[in-house]
């Protein structure tokens, strides 16, 4: 796990600039890699690579950037789980060093862009080809490690985090497209940035950038939902098991100590307990993080529940108000632009305690959108089986589940009511795009306190239809249809917090959801399967019954680590101290996307107890004043 960077430039730079490029670089990812740092510049100066190293797998010999006697380069950032087995197959006796880089080098030598195919695991890496003088860059199928890119005046530069580019880019703007997307989504889409100029590389593609800076992408894997019809639940439940177990596995390859997150809830408790099960001997921890406030935002006692039954180590952060004010900056800060929700505030702290122990932890990200755990799948499901009962069509093998059976789990809905309302103000019954949009489009709550005139009448809507009926997802499937948006664009920016906040303090996340063979497995399992009477993430359930918890696995009341947010900005306190006077500031009342309805103490008071209105503008005012009212450079 590494910060990477770099530059390919159409002429050959003056050495100082190259040494000034890669040395800028690695001081603005240095956090990514505490452990050492590197530069290499082309015999040509046409082309440089720097790496800030994180030590995780061969601790002596693994440094970068790294090259080898056809004098190919590489800069990565990642893990790639099965290096053994790709040593084997390419031949020890080549081998330097003990390292998963030096299996891709070696690989690209053999099978050329294809090594990305046989590569299983998380990574980010850019390989400067010597022959060819090309830059090879390639990422990972879900987008778990970051790279991102910018083209300016004949020169091409890439990083890890979009703040090692800003200081190479003439000016630095807002996009607009890349604006609309998050108050849409809270998340841009494709390979926008929030940054005009900047993108990233989309995952599970690759690139390559010639002499004339000239960049080819393509896409090298995909999620096919061809489902299969031919098994019984039992043989997914135990192929599923076959391949969650060797993931598991190989993600607990490394020469340091690996421990987990956790949060209490059903996929961070199955991580660590099988983990546990394959690693019994000696100390195991695990952390979670808790707000003392009430048990409304307190899971702790999940977490202990696991942990008292499978004899690990659990430290428990108690985040404050405090904290809040104090670390929100450097969240943003590390963060580069305003993603998701405030879940990245509390996981920015639980990955603070976890650097004063360990370097490598296993998380859950992944789980919900694979195998359907979000709540709004239920709602949309609700109302399809309040149609389809209408119409007299429910029993016609349309749909996955009926509304006498998804009544029992009804009582999931209990803290979305206020979701529920707004959800079935308008268009009920209309089309199934529509109105999955309408359950992930947070713009319908903004009101006049967005100035939409700056969009020219521009929508995300056909963007996001282009994805929800996507080619390789079959269209009878609602519940298809919908983790699949999920999966290829929520997921990616999830995966953005995991990196960020983890890496902010020198650690590596592992999630072993994410295995590609795990994900292939998921994508054929029929939804009546997955999704039976309603029932979010039935089939990891039953299929993991043994592994997790009476407690646990019957929870219908998992909050997703909410941050009371709400309860803090509404009375006397630090934290509503800091909001007001943020907003009260004469700059922050003339940012160019504020409404005239715009009016901050109105906002602290209508916000619902989860909602997210009044956390998108304030990460928007701290992101304005750190990279734009004082750019990095």
């Amino acid at each position: 796990m590494c910060g990477i960077a770099g530059f390919i430039s159409r002429f050959p730079l003056p050495d100082e600039r190259c040494h000034g490029i890669l040395e800028r670089q690695n001081d603005l990812q240095r956090h990514r890699g505490p452990d050492g740092r590197g530069t290499w510049i082309s015999p040509g100066r046409r082309a440089g690579l720097s790496h800030v190293r994180l030590s995780i797998i061969d601790l002596k010999t693994g440094g970068q950037p790294m090259g080898i006697e056809s004098g190919n380069v590489i800069v990565f950032n990642g893990e790639i789980y099965n290096f053994i087995e790709l040593r084997r197959e390419l031949g020890e006796a080549q081998f330097h060093t003990t390292s998963d880089t030096e299996v891709i080098l070696r690989a690209y030598e053999k099978w050329g862009e294809a090594c990305v195919d046989r590569l299983r695991g998380m990574f980010a890496f850019a390989l400067w080809d010597a022959r060819a003088q090309k830059l090879f860059i390639g990422r990972d199928r879900f987008g778990i490690k970051p790279f991102y890119y910018l083209l300016e005046k004949d020169v091409f530069f890439f990083a890890s985090e979009i703040k090692a580019l800003l200081p190479f880019q003439a000016s630095t703007r807002v996009s607009l497209d890349g604006l609309r997307d998050y108050f849409t989504f809270q998340f841009c889409l494709g390979s926008r940035t929030l940054f005009e100029g900047i993108q990233q590389l989309q995952p599970a593609h690759v690139g390559l950038v010639d002499r004339d800076l000239n960049l080819t992408l393509r896409k090298y894997w995909e999620v096919h939902y061809d489902l299969d019809w031919h098994h019984t639940e039992r043989y997914f439940i135990e192929r599923l098991r076959q391949e969650f177990f060797d993931s598991i596995e190989v993600h607990l390859r490394s020469d340091v100590e690996v421990g987990a997150y956790l949060s209490g809830g059903l996929d961070s408790s199955l991580v660590a307990s099988v983990a546990r099960d394959s690693r019994p001997n000696g100390r195991f921890q695990a952390f979670t993080g808790k707000f003392s406030l009430s048990d409304s935002f307190d899971e702790s006692r999940y977490a202990r529940v696991l942990t008292d039954s499978k004899g690990m180590t659990l430290h428990e952060i108690d985040v404050t108000e405090r904290d809040f004010v104090e670390q929100m900056p450097k969240v943003i800060y590390h963060l580069d632009q305003p993603v998701a929700g405030p879940g990245s505030f509390p996981q920015y702290m639980v990955s603070k305690r976890v650097r004063e122990h360990l370097k490598v932890v296993l998380g859950g990200q992944g789980g919900d959108e694979i195998f359907g755990g979000y709540t709004r799948y239920l709602i949309a499901y609700f109302e399809q089986c309040i149609k389809g009962a209408i119409d007299g069509t429910l029993h016609s093998g349309k749909f996955v589940v009926t509304y006498e059976s998804i009544i029992p789990n009804l009582a999931t809905l209990q803290n979305y009511k206020p979701l529920l309302q707004e959800f079935w103000a308008q268009g009920i019954f209309d089309s199934r795009d529509q109105r999955y949009f309408r359950l992930v489009n947070r713009s319908n709550t903004f009101g006049d306190i967005v100035d939409w005139s700056i969009f020219n009448g521009s929508s995300s809507f056909e963007d996001f239809k282009t994805i929800y009926w996507g080619k390789n997802v079959g269209q009878e499937s609602y519940f298809d249809s919908m983790t699949h948006f999920d999966f290829k664009t929520l997921l990616p920016a999830l995966l953005q917090v995991e990196d960020r906040m983890s890496m902010a303090h020198g650690i590596e996340s592992r999630v072993p959801f994410l295995d590609h063979e795990v994900v292939e497995l998921a994508a054929t399992i029929p939804a009546n399967i997955k999704f039976e009477n309603g029932e979010l993430k039935r089939l990891v359930k039953v299929a993991f019954a043994d592994k997790i918890p009476p407690e646990i696995l019957n929870r219908k009341d998992k909050m997703g680590f909410p941050v009371p947010l709400q309860v803090w900005m509404n009375r006397p306190g630090v934290v509503r101290d800091f909001i007001l006077d943020l907003f009260r500031s004469a700059r922050a009342r003339q940012r160019f996307y504020l409404g005239k309805g715009f009016d901050v103490e109105r906002l602290m008071r209508q916000e619902p107890r989860f909602g997210r209105n009044l956390w998108a503008f304030l990460s928007l005012e701290l992101w304005q004043r750190q990279f734009f009212d004082e750019p990095v450079k």
